[in-house]
């Protein structure tokens, strides 16, 4: 199976698995389950009822009409005459046995107990909810239930009113009245009763005929538009339709088309995405680990935003959605970063509260995420980037609320501390892309800077063994970053590239002249023996980056900054010493591959420039401009670049660069009297010293 077919396999199955993912949030787990929130935006197409649907109260008005009919509810009560019959016979048959007391006094006080239970005795518990108005009025019923009469609530006491009564006034100043007192208090019981159950079926009848539908929607009547808010009232209809549409085993097929194109919708999304990568980014297409990063990163995000709307909306405000244009910036361009945002905002709004509000919020937070950490050199630039929008959620939001409702009164100040959390957590969004290198292997501005410091244990090792080479290095550091800044390229991961391009040199450093010191190697060898330890600077390196791991980019940098280009110097050699003036090429041609990307044809090019020119005697414009031009030419001719998306423009540019920067370098100075012998034996070197310098550096 071709690579590119395998690939198309896996991103469809990506977003296959998105999208089916997602069909959960939509259709609440079953296609036919209407989900909807009062408040909330309806997401289903326009709903016209199949059936007369009675209009009932709404959950408020429902409450509000309940409350008014308990508040004014008279409870049935019943008369308990076996406990009147039993007090009062208590009480008359133990008055003659008590001495001291007048006859009178006897008389009086069975008189008042017996009227009291006339009116009724209530409990403890019922006598508290008429005292905290709960009960205005009850109903008592006979023992035979035939007869009912209203009482005011207020009238009744319990029985240890009753007592307290009795006690402090037909008992009042007694001598003996303390065992009649005693005689009350241990006869005195409740005499009516509570009936629940004619209460409970008397006040559900009330409930019935108050809450009774107060009108019809017709069959064929609008109950609700896509994109309408759900009303209270409305909340209360759909609810309604829902249970006649079970009772009568009826499917809700707005339910299932509502999802299904729901799906369509989520699936086209991705689906452009995918066509965007492919026909605008065709190299990162063709990376199946860049694929299947971009894509899972798409549905782990989008999946963490539906199931935390799914728990409640206004928790969106949680979600870092900037998070996602920084890191795919970071990795990838500022293009594709902006796009994955929108794919990202774009699905996310149909489950936002306000879709609308949603999209320009976050589209104003990502544009301005991309602006703030464009070229990511350093983790404080998160800081400034979530402080910046945190302004711009805050500022947007509010200017929405006051559009929407004209005036700041009643803004919710929570959602301020929402998107502060929100920026919080951006904030750390460097360990994200940490944790993003380490799994999928790509490399961050951050690292390559991190790199690029020469206290680096491998780029101390380079200058301590290899001093020559270590300033060759740092000056090509210099032209390659300047160059690639000024056609476009990634500045700073060819400055990086470029220190570490010839680590491979530690293994040998004194087969290079920039580390000799009067004595040549090369005089005792024979030239395919130095060409072969002049190739192996390359393979070590890429040896070396590995046991360093080194970022893959920077092994390619390493790999690619000569290409299949030929040790000149040793070939050329070799052609002199052949008798037949026939030399095989292949043992003084690098490995390659050549140049894959625009940094490393900037490295290639600085990177012979630079060291050519320290052999030039006289290091003015003319020369220099010659050396460069001629230098960059014959790799052009060679085909060298032939592989990489640089343009004849763009190595013009590099050539300008490079000739500007050199004659920084090797500027001319003053010649002082001393130095004048010096200079006319350089002018002497002739042209080979160019060659032989120039292959040794190599």
């Amino acid at each position: 199976m071709k690579q590119s077919v395998r690939n198309n396999i896996i991103v469809m199955l990506i977003i296959a698995a998105t999208v089916g993912s997602l069909s959960f949030f939509f259709g609440g787990g079953s296609n036919d389950v209407l989900v909807y929130n009062e408040g909330r935006p309806w997401n289903y197409p326009k709903l016209i009822a199949p059936f007369d649907i009675p209009i009932e109260y709404d959950s408020l008005s429902t409450k509000r009409i309940k409350d008014s009919i308990e508040s004014n509810f008279s409870p049935i009560f019943t008369v308990n005459d076996a406990v009147i019959e039993k007090s009062l016979e208590n009480i008359s048959t133990a008055l003659p046995t008590i001495t001291g007391i007048s006859s009178p006094v006897k008389s009086r006080l069975l008189e008042a107990t017996k009227k009291f239970y006339e009116t009724g005795i209530v409990d403890n518990t019922t006598k508290s909810l008429i005292t905290r108005g709960k009960i205005k009025q009850i109903r008592i019923i006979n023992s035979q239930g035939n007869e009912s009469y209203a009482v005011n609530a207020a009238d009744l006491k319990s029985a240890m009113e009753v007592y307290s009564y009795l006690d402090s006034t037909v008992l009042f100043g007694i001598d003996q009245g303390k065992e009649l007192s005693q005689l009350l208090y241990n006869n005195l019981s409740p005499s009516l009763k509570y009936d629940s159950v004619r209460s409970k079926s008397l006040l559900d009848e009330a409930y019935k005929m108050a809450l009774a539908p107060h009108g019809v929607k017709l069959t064929g009547e609008r109950i609700i538009d896509y994109g309408e808010i759900v009303t209270a009232q409305t909340y209360t209809l759909l609810k309604t339709y829902e249970r006649l549409s079970e009772e009568r085993n009826l499917n809700n097929k707005v339910v299932k088309f509502s999802v299904l194109g729901n799906l369509v919708v989520l699936f086209l999304i991705m689906f452009v995405l995918y066509l965007y990568i492919r026909i605008l980014y065709p190299k990162i297409y063709g990376s199946l680990r860049h694929m299947i990063f971009l894509f899972c990163f798409v549905m782990v995000f989008v999946l963490m935003v539906y199931v935390i709307a799914h728990l409640r909306s206004g928790l969106l405000y949680l979600i870092p959605f900037a998070l996602v244009p920084i890191v795919v910036t970071v990795f990838f361009n500022i293009p594709l970063g902006f796009f994955t945002h929108l794919v990202v905002v774009l699905i996310s709004s149909l489950v936002a509260p306000d879709a609308s509000d949603f999209i320009i919020m976050q589209f104003l937070a990502g544009i301005i995420a991309i602006l703030s950490i464009k070229g990511l050199m350093q983790r404080s630039q998160l800081v400034v980037c979530a402080l910046l929008i945190f302004l711009c959620y805050s500022v947007t939001y509010a200017a929405q609320y006051v559009v929407r409702n004209g005036t700041f009164s009643g803004f919710d100040w929570h959602v301020i501390l929402y998107f502060a959390v929100n920026c919080i957590v951006l904030s750390f969004a460097y360990f994200g892309i940490f944790i993003v290198e380490k799994i999928f292997g790509f490399t961050s501005q951050v690292t390559l800077v991190e790199l690029s410091d020469i206290n680096n244990p491998i780029l101390r090792e380079l200058s301590e063994n290899c001093p020559g080479t270590f300033q060759h290095s740092l000056q090509v550091a210099t032209l390659a970053g300047e160059a690639a800044r000024n056609i476009g390229a990634n500045a700073q991961l060819v400055r990086a590239g470029a220190l570490y391009h010839d680590i491979g040199k530690i293994d040998n450093p004194a087969f290079f002249t920039e580390n000799q010191s009067g004595v040549n190697p090369h005089d005792v060898l024979q030239p395919q023996q130095s060409a072969s330890i002049v190739i192996s600077h390359v393979t070590d390196g890429i040896k070396r980056a590995e046991k360093a791991n080194l970022p893959e980019v920077v092994k390619d940098l390493i790999a690619q900054h000569h290409g299949k280009g030929k040790t000149r110097y040793f070939y050329n050699m070799a052609l002199k010493q052949s008798a037949t003036g026939n030399v095989d090429a292949a043992p003084y041609t690098y490995p390659g591959p050549n140049p894959q990307t625009k940094e490393a044809a900037i490295l290639m090019m600085a990177d012979s420039c630079e060291a050519a020119a320290k052999s030039l005697a006289e290091p003015n414009e003319t020369n220099i401009t010659n050396l460069v031009e001629k230098i960059i030419d014959s790799q052009v001719n060679e085909g060298l670049f032939n592989e990489s998306p640089i343009s004849f423009k763009d190595i013009g540019d590099v050539k300008k660069t490079l000739i500007k920067r050199l004659l920084t370098f090797y500027h001319t100075r003053v010649s002082y009297p001393e130095d004048v012998k010096v200079n006319e034996e350089k002018n002497t070197a002739g042209s080979d010293e160019l060659d032989t310098n120039a292959a040794l550096e190599e």
